[in-house]
């Protein structure tokens, strides 16, 4: 009886210790996972912004012409920071003559960015072309490209990091193909188009997508003319 005993005390001892080392391992385990996410979401954020510093560094070295596809998905948290920079040099560009031309996927949402760098001095277009959905680039002078890369496919994903590329031969071929992509709207005529689909005023428009109402009125009031390409 007394060997019995002992034994069931002693299955019971590891039984107890099993069970401790168990929740330590999994709890562990959650920690190390945790970690590794936290780590995971600053390599991300440093790579973002590293591709917008690059993006900022190619354009600053413009002296004629910057041409470019990009998401234009409407920015949050640290992204807002990396916009405004963006925008700065898109004024910046513009008042020296720097001729700036954006194209941009046929989403309502992407109306933020285009009256944020149409106000800057931008041309933007918006068009459901392969291209726009596909490719996301900036060619600075026909001499230099920065490409951006997405951390997975789909129009609707953040580019993530980019690639800044000395070459001639390839900004003529993304030039070319930027110019060939097919029904090109201008910013005030996709504005337009999404008004008249969706029923609502620009007052509604500009709250739904945060965007200055006064500034968007004045610029539907001084664009009679068609931007269409």
């Amino acid at each position: 009886m007394n060997i019995e005993l002992g034994l069931l005390i002693l299955e019971s001892v590891l039984l107890i210790v099993t069970i401790i080392l168990l929740v330590y391992s999994i709890k562990e385990g959650k920690q190390r996972n945790e970690l590794l996410i936290e780590v995971s979401k600053a390599t991300k954020v440093l790579s973002r912004q590293e591709y917008f510093l690059t993006v900022i560094d190619s354009m600053m070295d413009a002296e004629r012409e910057i041409i470019g596809t990009i998401t234009g998905r409407p920015p949050k948290g640290e992204d807002k920071k990396l916009t405004r920079d963006v925008i700065e040099v898109i004024e910046k560009l513009s008042q020296k003559g720097v001729k700036i031309t954006y194209l941009l996927p046929k989403f309502p949402d992407r109306l933020h960015i285009g009256y944020l760098y149409t106000k800057a001095g931008a041309e933007v277009r918006y068009s459901n072309c392969i291209m726009v959905h596909n490719l996301r680039f900036i060619v600075v002078d026909e001499k230099t490209v920065v490409l951006g890369i997405p951390e997975l496919t789909g129009e609707r994903e953040a580019t993530k990091k980019g690639f800044r590329i000395p070459s001639e031969g390839l900004a003529i071929i993304l030039k070319e193909y930027f110019s060939q992509c097919e029904n090109q709207i201008g910013f005030i005529d996709y504005l337009r188009e999404v008004i008249t689909q969706t029923g609502a005023s620009t007052s509604q428009i500009a709250k739904e997508y945060q965007i200055d109402e006064i500034g968007l009125k004045e610029l539907l009031e001084g664009s009679p003319v068609s931007q269409s390409s």
